[in-house]
């Protein structure tokens, strides 16, 4: 691969670049023929409208700055409790002694019990602008001083934790545990109509009640009325609104240093950035956001929070209790050693915190209980693999009870290869990926018995449960593991039996969840399973360009089938331009890829060349329409948010009484008529976030001049590595593509599951 020269766009005149000389621009060439006018203004929107509602942004964005716009509905589905269990071991007395996982947990619940004796004790609502004493100053001044650096951060805690053991690797596995999540019933008229009054007292829209009581239950009339800020609790609601709401509703008695308000900032900050993938955020970040949010005093605002429980207080993964000091674990010798740095002190809510806790406690337990067989029925599959690779991973899968493997596209085949391997051997196998689109090619590859979505399999779906409420299998293999939330993910692995080998595979480079966490990353970085990357590269000259993209190099490949074309646009009125006419004409004509095969991704969804612009003008050329079904037309491409975090891509069929029926890769999809406006966009275009997971022939990448700053070097790889035949990009971002390939690292998510697994497994830094 030749680099790109400097100061130069790729695929411009003077560098030839990506097979201009094999003939490649000759489909840039037909898409500049027509001289019909744009589909959309030719003067460019500001970067922050390409960004609008866009996960790339919103990724980016610093906690401690104020927010664009309303953050859309959580990303993560509820729902991924458990708990530690007991571990095998005895003390002297012959007692039965917890092990860490449950130790901690034993933490968190003294914790809440606390929480919750603090509220009992209390015998009246806190007035507006007091100060804290007691206990609560002096955590306060726990805090600070380990934030100065004055104290060591064990006096952070109410007791020294026990020294952490490693797993002994052939110990009994413990008791896999699942705390149940009921559904909250839906809110009764009555309750309702208390909310609606409530909210017009506030000067709301009343149309909120129904959020108001799915956030805050059916009491939410009286929550509100005693805290107005609760309105914080539903999605979409900002907090200028809420300071309205409750100005509204108490009158003089509303100032902005109420603590009442404190608590719930803190707790909006902490949701808004679990929607940029953070499981927890630094006390620094939340004091700063606070503070951009007119909050008078943050350090006692975040104080208040932990006093009633809105957060939890960790460090190093472990939670840190009430102020109470205790004696650090080890006294340096040396007098003269220069003193440790500051512990890093991190607030999350309790629902993420459950969530990576029962997750860790979950990969502890697949990856200590003892397999089902010595892996010796293995050998022979490992001899047949289709690949070294794939030899390599079934060898490891034989013999532990938890794997990961990393690579592009084409390791697909290799941990699809485990499940046939598998399931010859006369064990319950399946495979799950993250989309529809994968899990058709996942059955293309195991057949599709055993090919599921990660949803089927915590749904409805799947090879069935077992006595214990457990999935029957023997082996699982996860594809697309870098889209896995934290909450899903421990749901998913709080549902394998003892004995189940479990493996985590997937690109690491592309774009993460939707949802809070990183687990493969995390995983990874434990460095605590058996890890196998993959060594077959993903084939052709799309393949060889990503490639190079997740090393950081922008360059050129030969294209001679013309798989590769660079289109230069000077704005995003010819971008929408060349994006229609590449999509209805050159693509279908110089590549023989149809339009219905042919996907158009970008960055985001608002702006002149966004998701929205792109589709007006994409269905006005190809399936113009008045919009019958509720601003959808049979024949339509559309977007199908199934679930936050999870898009599917498919045609309008018809529309019934039962709702929308779409055609989604051949499935049928009902879509009910009360979610067609939350769930449905036209679906020509959709961002890469939106797109993870999912491969089409063709692909036309759309980069307008100001979608420059939502680009970084995971938005690259996962978009342009979307085609399977023919990629084409619409370039108007100069020189901040390559710089974004170069130097975009996407912003690091602050998470604890990798010191948790550090604390539970034997690992390298650990020995």
């Amino acid at each position: 691969m030749t680099a790109l020269p400097p100061g130069t766009a790729p695929g411009t005149p003077a560098d030839g670049a990506l097979g201009a000389e094999n003939g490649v621009a000759e489909v840039a060439e037909e898409a500049v023929k027509a001289d019909g006018a744009d589909a959309s203004a030719d003067t460019p929107q500001g970067a922050g409208e390409v960004a609008e509602d866009s996960a790339p942004a919103a990724e980016g964005e610093d906690p401690a700055q104020p927010d664009d716009g309303p953050v859309e509905e959580g990303a993560a589905h509820e729902g991924a409790g458990g708990q530690a269990a007991e571990g095998a071991t005895r003390t002297e007395d012959g007692g039965p002694e917890l092990s860490e996982a449950a130790a901690e947990l034993a933490a968190q619940r003294e914790l809440r019990a606390r929480i919750e004796q603090r509220k009992a004790e209390k015998e009246g609502p806190v007035e507006a602008g007091t100060k804290l004493s007691g206990q609560a100053a002096d955590l306060l001044a726990a805090v600070r001083a380990v934030e100065s650096g004055e104290k060591s951060g064990s006096a952070f805690f109410a007791a020294a934790p026990a020294p952490r053991r490693p797993a002994p690797t052939t110990a009994a596995a413990p008791v896999r545990t699942q705390v149940p999540q009921p559904a909250r019933a839906a809110a009764g008229p009555e309750a309702l109509a208390a909310v609606r009054a409530v909210l017009t007292e506030g000067g709301a829209p009343d149309s909120l009640a129904p959020q108001v009581t799915d956030a805050l239950g059916e009491q939410a009339a009286d929550a509100l009325r005693a805290d107005p800020w609760q309105l914080l609790g539903v999605p979409g609601v900002r907090p200028e609104q809420a300071d309205g709401f409750a100005r509204a509703l108490l009158g003089a008695g509303c100032g902005p240093d109420d603590p009442r308000r404190a608590a719930a900032l803190v707790g909006w900050v902490l949701e808004r950035a679990s929607a940029r993938g953070h499981t927890a955020l630094t006390i620094e970040a939340v004091k700063a956001a606070l503070a951009e949010r007119s909050v008078p005093e943050p350090d006692e605002a975040v104080q208040h929070a932990i006093t009633e429980g809105v957060v939890l207080v960790f460090q190093d993964g472990v939670a840190a209790l009430d102020g109470e000091e205790s004696v650090p674990d080890e006294e340096p010798d040396d007098e003269d050693a220069p003193p440790s740095a500051p512990v890093e002190v991190l607030l999350g809510l309790d629902r993420y915190a459950l969530a990576e806790e029962s997750l860790a406690d979950g990969l502890a337990r697949l990856a200590n209980a003892p397999v089902k067989d010595d892996g010796s029925d293995w050998a022979d599959a490992a001899a047949s693999a289709p690949s070294p690779s794939a030899a390599e991973l079934i060898r490891a899968v034989a013999g532990s009870g938890l794997v990961t493997h990393s690579g592009g596209d084409a390791a697909r085949a290799e941990s699809a290869a485990v499940v046939g391997a598998a399931h010859a051997l006369g064990l319950r196998a399946a495979a799950a990926a993250h989309s529809r689109d994968g899990r058709r090619r996942l059955a293309e590859a195991v057949g599709p018995e055993r090919a599921f979505t990660v949803a089927a399999l915590l749904g409805a779906e799947g090879p069935g449960r077992d006595e214990d409420g457990a999935l029957a299998l023997d082996v699982l293999v996860v594809q697309d593991a870098p889209q896995l939330d934290v909450e899903s993910a421990a749901m998913l692995v709080e549902s394998l039996p003892d004995g189940c080998r479990l493996v985590l595979g997937g690109d690491p480079q592309v774009l993460g969840s939707a949802g809070a966490g990183q687990v493969f990353a995390d995983v990874l970085a434990a460095r605590a399973f058996p890890h196998v990357a993959s060594r077959t590269p993903d084939p052709g000259p799309i393949g060889e360009l990503v490639s190079g993209i997740g090393a950081g190099e922008l360059g050129q490949v030969d294209a001679p089938g013309k798989e590769v074309v660079i289109v230069v646009v000077r704005d995003a009125g010819e971008a929408v331009h060349r994006c229609v006419q590449l999509v209805a004409d050159s693509v279908p004509r110089a590549i023989g890829v149809p339009t219905e095969q042919t996907q158009v991704i970008t960055v985001g969804h608002g702006g002149s060349a966004g998701t929205r612009a792109l589709n007006t003008a994409l269905k006005q050329r190809l399936n113009p329409g008045p919009g019958r079904f509720a601003g959808f037309d049979a024949g339509d491409r559309v977007a199908y948010a199934e679930a936050p975090g999870r898009t599917a891509v498919g045609v309008v069929v018809s529309a019934g009484p039962d709702g929308l029926h779409l055609d989604c890769g051949g499935e049928e999809v009902v879509v009910p008529k009360e979610r067609v406006g939350a769930s449905l966009r036209h679906g020509w275009a959709v961002t890469a976030h939106q797109a993870a997971g999912t491969r089409w022939p063709a692909a036309v990448v759309v980069l307008p001049g100001d979608a420059a700053q939502g680009l970084d070097r995971a938005w690259v790889y996962t978009a342009f590595g979307r085609a399977e035949r023919h990629l084409s990009v619409v370039h108007g971002v100069d020189q901040a593509l390559p710089r974004a390939v170069a130097e975009g690292v996407a912003p690091a998510r602050t998470t604890r599951l990798t010191p948790l697994l550090k604390g539970l497994l034997r690992t390298p830094e650990s020995e």
